[in-house]
């Protein structure tokens, strides 16, 4: 399984022929990652669960729709996980949840010793300069649309938009 990228042609024409091996070889390798990600953003395990579930339902009913000429299978997963994850922090159900469940607390010691620390992944990003690093940050982990984050930023939407997609190549160089 550690050389599940080396073989990712092979996994994805797989997953595409709805192959149920292909599904549990992609969650064995990337849920760890995927469901670090989603943490990041629903801050709560109980709910990253059940958004990770939902992730995976929606990889393996868009499989077709995966496209290796516009980026690895590795990026394609992590954005399906991410906008799930945003989906699910818009839904009306969670802010319902969170209305009525004032006390509700997202973080606990045992939320708190699985982070991006453990995965390698922070220790990736910190690579970045520090700007993009920042935006990274925010849009990935901390579950912030691009939008969002040039506002916040007080950068323009094109130059955010920019910085994410030269921060994922040398982040792919990195990883490769």
């Amino acid at each position: 399984m550690n050389n599940l990228p080396r073989h990712e042609d092979t996994l994805v024409a797989s997953l595409k022929a709805k192959d149920k091996t292909a599904i549990s070889n992609i969650y064995d390798y990337y849920s760890p990652v995927l469901f670090g990600v989603i943490l990041k953003i629903v801050k709560s395990e109980q709910s990253a669960e059940d958004v990770l579930q939902d992730a995976f339902v929606k990889i393996w009913k868009s499989a077709e729709m995966y496209d290796a000429s516009k980026g690895r299978l590795f990026t394609w997963l992590i954005n399906i996980a991410r906008n799930t994850a945003i989906d699910h922090i818009r839904s009306k159900d969670f802010k319902k949840e969170l209305r009525t469940e004032s006390n509700l607390v997202y973080a606990n010691e045992d939320t708190e010793s699985f982070n991006t620390d453990h995965i390698g992944l922070k220790e990736i990003v910190e690579k970045l300069k520090p700007d993009n690093k920042e935006i990274i940050d925010l849009i990935y982990f901390q579950g912030y649309t691009h939008v969002e984050v040039a506002e916040k930023l007080s950068l323009p939407l094109g130059t955010v938009k920019s910085k994410v997609r030269i921060s994922i190549r040398e982040l792919r160089e990195i990883i490769t």
